[in-house]
């Protein structure tokens, strides 16, 4: 795959790495694909932690961890990990995405099981100290976003399923939209974009942060990968061969299952040390989490090379027109 650049409408944030391993108060090898949110004058994130770097890719565990900021860009880590239950079938929760819907508080994450991962909904207590489980998908599904209000009366969410058999027996993963009366039952699902939309993917597509509402529909940040066989070892595994970037969609106000615009280059794409050089996974830029900040721009939140969490900025009205 040819060399791929970031859109020029996005300013990476100056403070960049936001938040790193070494500012977390307990066992911390990778912090990354954090949910964040604006909430009572103050911003709130939910993050993966992997702790316990036992060589290669292998990680003693994963928890998720909660920050708190006055700007969204100066991080202060909470003491401990959030509460995860977890039981003979699940072993353990990642990838949050966090929502408020109708003043209540919500969080998407993968969760690995004994028969699969499975995409999960959860309910957050205001003070985060209890998080209980909704629904869960059937395997195999995640990367699930919640959009931030019902739409004609019914839950929706974007998600992401393997059908690996369906596929070619390779990776070639899609987008997704499905719908819910109480975020229990879902349906109405269907294709919602697939690889083959977006020109500089090859491998697969998938949901990124929760979407925002602008005048002229819903802008869904979402995540792209190509592969390379040539690229060999890159990070601390023996192989590495993908790059993951941001990019963007427009759908429907009304009708989010209708796609209005696509934007036909990444909206991000790996060039900084932080995302291209070094860390775990390199090359690796992965959008979970949208702001909508005062002056009408977005800052995107993501994780870079599966090792630490930064942001990018850029004007609402710049983000509209890279979709039409």
């Amino acid at each position: 795959m040819s060399e791929l650049h970031s859109s020029p409408v996005m300013t990476r944030c100056a403070q960049n790495p936001l938040l790193t391993a070494a500012q977390v108060p307990y066992d911390s090898s990778l912090v990354f694909n954090a949910g964040v949110i604006r909430k009572d004058g103050r911003y709130y994130m939910v993050f993966r932690n992997d702790y316990g770097h036992q060589g290669g890719g292998s990680f003693r565990g994963t928890n998720i961890g909660l920050a708190e900021s006055e700007d969204g860009l100066r991080w202060t880590v909470r003491p401990e990990p959030l509460y995860m239950l977890r039981d003979q079938e699940i072993s353990r929760a990642y990838d949050p995405r966090l929502i408020v819907i109708e003043e209540k508080m919500y969080m998407c994450m993968a969760v690995d099981t004994r028969h699969g991962i499975r995409g999960a909904i959860a309910s957050v207590s205001d003070d985060f100290s209890r998080i209980e489980i909704i629904s869960m998908t059937v395997p195999d599904n995640r990367n699930m976003v919640l959009f931030p209000q019902k739409i004609g009366g019914e839950f929706v969410r974007l998600e992401r399923p393997y059908p690996v058999y369906g596929r070619g027996g390779r990776d070639r993963f899609d987008i997704w939209i499905s719908f819910s009366p109480d975020l229990v039952y879902w349906g109405k699902s269907q294709l919602l974009a697939g690889v083959e939309d977006f020109p500089f993917a090859n491998d697969k597509i998938g949901p990124g942060a929760p979407p925002v509402l602008t005048d002229a529909g819903w802008l869904a940040v979402c995540h792209s990968v190509d592969i390379d066989p040539a690229r060999g070892k890159n990070g601390w595994e023996d192989t590495w061969k993908k790059r993951y970037c941001a990019t963007l969609m427009l759908l429907d106000r009304e009708n989010p299952a209708k796609v209005l615009g696509i934007c036909r280059t990444p909206l991000l794409a790996p060039e900084t040390a932080y995302e291209r050089d070094e860390g775990f996974r390199t090359n690796v830029i992965f959008p979970t989490a949208a702001v909508r900040l005062d002056d009408d721009r977005l800052r995107v939140y993501y994780g870079a090379a599966d090792t630490v969490i930064a942001g990018a900025e850029a004007k609402i009205s710049d983000l509209l027109d890279l979709c039409k």
